[in-house]
């Protein structure tokens, strides 16, 4: 299902990031870093909510908008309950709606966010993901502190925090339209490879938005999916070509990869991974190329696992989801 909207619009954007996405190629279009994982609290799951409130009061510094202005605030995270976003977001905004779409997170918030803005229910929304590497490894996997090894497969929780706000004021950058995913199941069961359980969904929703618009990959002058990694990359782009006679071509780049040195930040392994990885990519990066009109088109589609560790202990296959949006300068 693919929306047009003639109303919505980019009014900033905030980005939070850790000390491994510090140490990226994108550290300077960041709004703050941090040099350590605890951010001054006691625990991984306490610096993912400080995460969050840095993220709000830099959106609203940047903006321009108070809390009592902001007419609804979207958050989603990978903690049980979305608990850094309800704790984070608290007080702020005169309406809240968490989402669950795991690393799909951030477009899902965007797409929710331009339905209300394009209906006239609200003039703003502040969208918002954050994702920590030891809250979820923890949550997700098995405490870091163990040290078990990862294999070359394995994606990086990146740690941060980002958001977005839209309104319905003309600015340089415009949510032009959205196409919502599917809930895919390849048949993959392995946690620890999320680029092949993830590149199928990505697939799906980039057929069905070149199909629903019209349009084929030389409309865009950048095309991102996050954050299927370097394996899960290549998977897309090869499965598209021999597939759909579909040809990416050098136009297209994943999230996860461009947000660290893989050759120097071995510990990354295949790339990065979280609700926050794509989004302090786009709201960084790209959002900079784009105001500077070095990239006027791009899509940006968010890719999730939506499993849980409980039905991955049953041996039950890993679902995967992805949302896509379309950014155009005015």
């Amino acid at each position: 299902m693919t929306f047009k909207y003639k109303n919505v619009y980019i009014n900033e954007t905030a980005t939070i990031s850790g000390p491994y996405e510090k140490e990226g190629p994108l550290r300077r279009y960041f709004d703050k870093t941090y040099d350590d994982l605890y951010f001054g609290e006691k625990s991984w799951e306490k610096a993912e909510i400080k995460l969050v409130k840095d993220a709000l009061v830099m959106i609203m510094k940047k903006s321009g908008i108070n809390k009592s202005n902001i007419d609804l605030v979207i958050g989603g995270d990978l903690l049980n309950q979305i608990t850094a976003s309800t704790y984070g977001a608290s007080g702020v905004g005169n309406s809240f709606i968490g989402v669950y779409g795991a690393c799909s997170s951030s477009v899902l918030g965007l797409i929710i966010g331009a339905n209300f803005i394009e209906g006239n229910f609200v003039s703003n929304c502040a969208c918002l993901v954050s994702s920590h590497n030891m809250s979820s490894e923890k949550q997700f996997r098995y405490p870091t502190e163990y040290g078990a090894p990862k294999p070359s497969s394995a994606t990086f929780t990146s740690t941060g925090a980002a958001c977005c706000m839209l309104t319905n004021e003309k600015s340089e950058v415009r949510v032009e339209s959205a196409t919502l995913g599917r809930i895919i199941d390849y048949e993959q069961n392995d946690p620890n490879d999320m680029g092949r359980v993830m590149a199928p969904s990505a697939i799906d929703t980039l057929v069905k938005h070149f199909e629903e618009t019209g349009r084929n990959p030389k409309y865009y002058d950048l095309i991102v999916t996050g954050d299927l990694g370097k394996y899960g990359k290549e998977i897309v782009k090869d499965y598209l070509l021999n597939t759909y006679e579909i040809d990416l071509g050098d136009n297209y780049n994943d999230c996860g990869v461009m947000l660290y040195d893989l050759e120097k930040q071995k510990e990354i392994k295949a790339g990065g991974s979280g609700p926050v990885c794509s989004a302090l990519v786009v709201y960084s990066y790209i959002y900079h190329l784009m105001k500077e009109k070095k990239a006027k088109k791009v899509l940006f589609l968010a890719t999730g696992a939506l499993f849980s560790p409980i039905l991955v202990y049953q041996k039950e296959n890993i679902n995967s989801i992805c949302h896509a949006i379309s950014l155009e300068v005015v």
